[in-house]
């Protein structure tokens, strides 16, 4: 029996097979677009492994807008409207993965601060949460196949219409 401690099959693939550079030191995670790399503390410093790759993969869904993968525009300053959009793409990429790689979401509750940065954007663009949940899907995709746990070929998906 794995140790308690384990992560499941796929997200410990996942963590092993990121192509980011991932500098692990510090005591907070943060993804540095000029430096184009993701800081993260060490994963003592959560209260599980799990834990820590999820709040990786919210950094690696940051990491996946640098202009060289899908092109995301990245916000100026904290606060402001690109920022909040960004991290609504970032964590809806992290639910995603999270979902797929069995890991927890309640981390997520720790990010409930920008929540009214979201609504200030979502209530200017109320679509913008469509367009940030198909960025997120872009994003989670992305990593997936980056990491050889997605398929690379969409073409033999069937179709089907919206509800």
């Amino acid at each position: 029996m794995p140790p308690a401690d384990a992560l499941p099959s796929r997200a410990q693939t996942f963590v092993e097979r990121l192509p980011a550079t991932v500098h692990i030191r510090g005591d907070r995670a943060f993804y540095d677009p000029t430096a184009d790399s993701i800081t993260m503390p060490p994963p003592e410093q959560f209260s599980t492994r799990a834990y820590w790759a999820s709040t990786l993969a919210h950094e690696a869904g940051h990491w996946t807008g640098h202009p060289s993968r899908l092109d995301r525009a990245f916000g100026k300053k904290f606060g402001d409207d690109a920022y909040a959009f960004e991290e609504l793409c970032a964590e809806m990429t992290s639910a995603l993965l999270g979902a797929d790689l069995e890991l927890p979401t309640a981390h997520l509750d720790d990010h409930a601060s920008y929540v009214d940065a979201w609504l200030r954007v979502l209530r200017r663009e109320p679509r913008a949460i469509m367009t940030a949940a198909a960025k997120a899907e872009a994003a989670a995709g992305f990593l997936l196949r980056a990491t050889g746990l997605g398929r690379l070929d969409h073409a033999d998906e069937p179709y089907r219409e919206a509800a």
